[in-house]
């Protein structure tokens, strides 16, 4: 085998417990063709390191379920992990993962596993989604050698879609909290901007119900053509 073939061959060093849970994850499920209401979706949030794509780490992970048309609260997911070599950019400020936190976090394998274990063959929503997408699959497979191949829609998205009425396309989740008069008692902490996330979402679900957007099929076929058109040139 050439150095290449050994290269691209190379999996993370997994004991035989782990590789078991690796390979009995589930495999992802496209979205659904019921109603809405049916759908499981996680909604994740990541702090992390930095926001340099390709050299920060993910520091934690938090969750929440929605499913039957409200948030699951005996479904929640939080862990920290433990990274020994993280040089903590000015962001620690924010989401307050100090080192001794950090320190005192989960072994990334154990923590990634149990990710994907809660997650099941459920799709994936977070705001700016595209960036919480890059990190997790970077540490999924630098990690666990996995390719994360779930469906990922980003709530920064759906929200001007479903409200244009707002004139808010380019906002923030905290533009988004402001509009609705959500009441978020914390931010900038993985569980409780995936929660912030996951209440904004309940209320777009129900938009997209009165705009006759009934499955999950068909808010991610409308919102692909949304963006479609917003990307295409003006003449």
């Amino acid at each position: 085998m050439s150095l290449f073939g050994w290269l691209r061959a190379a999996k993370p060093g997994l004991d035989a417990a782990q590789q078991q849970r690796l390979a009995q994850l589930p495999k992802p499920a496209a979205l659904g063709d019921g109603p809405l209401r049916s759908q499981r979706w996680v909604v994740v949030d990541l702090e992390t390191s930095g926001l340099n794509l390709n050299r920060d780490q993910v520091l934690s992970i938090g969750a929440v379920v929605i499913e039957d048309g409200a948030v699951d609260f005996s479904q929640l997911f939080e862990r920290t992990l433990h990274r020994a070599d993280t040089k903590l950019s000015p962001s620690v400020l924010i989401h307050g993962l100090g080192p001794s936190a950090i320190a005192a976090g989960s072994d990334p394998v154990e923590a990634l596993l149990d990710f994907m274990a809660f997650v099941g063959d459920s799709p994936l929503l977070a705001f700016h989604a595209p960036f919480d997408q890059h990190m997790l699959c970077r540490a999924l497979k630098d990690s666990l050698g996995y390719r994360l191949a779930h469906t990922f829609l980003d709530v920064a998205d759906i929200a001007p879609l479903l409200c244009p009425e707002a004139h808010i396309r380019e906002a923030g989740l905290d533009d988004w909290i402001h509009h609705f008069n959500l009441q978020v008692g914390e931010r900038h902490h993985a569980s409780a901007d995936a929660l912030a996330t996951a209440e904004l979402m309940l209320i777009l679900l129900s938009r997209a119900r009165q705009q006759q957007i009934d499955t999950p099929q068909a808010l991610q076929a409308r919102l692909s053509q949304w963006k479609r058109r917003k990307q295409a040139p003006s003449f």
